[in-house]
């Protein structure tokens, strides 16, 4: 068996205030993304978790162009590499 990839990124979202349980339920309704917490400045802590780099750069457009989005910032990538073999049988 080949050996997975699994991105965990991390992103700080800024947004308008006013708008941020708006935000909020549109990203938790992104099937990759998990909030971790939240400001009431407008600013949301994401965590994704993803198959492949390119979902992360898509999944930050995606909420880039979120209305009410100020920006989005990645703080924090890791590649980890899943081999099936070594995992346990439960």
């Amino acid at each position: 068996m080949a050996e997975q990839e699994v991105h965990i990124s991390s992103l700080i979202i800024h947004v308008k205030p006013e708008f941020l349980e708006i935000v909020k339920n549109k990203i938790a309704a992104i099937p990759d993304a998990e909030i971790y917490g939240d400001s009431e400045e407008g600013k949301i802590i994401t965590v994704l978790e993803t198959t492949n780099q390119k979902f992360v750069t898509d999944i930050i457009d995606k909420i880039n162009n979120f209305e009410h989005v100020l920006s989005t910032s990645l703080v924090f990538h890791q590649i980890e590499t899943i081999d099936p073999s070594c995992e346990d049988d439960l």
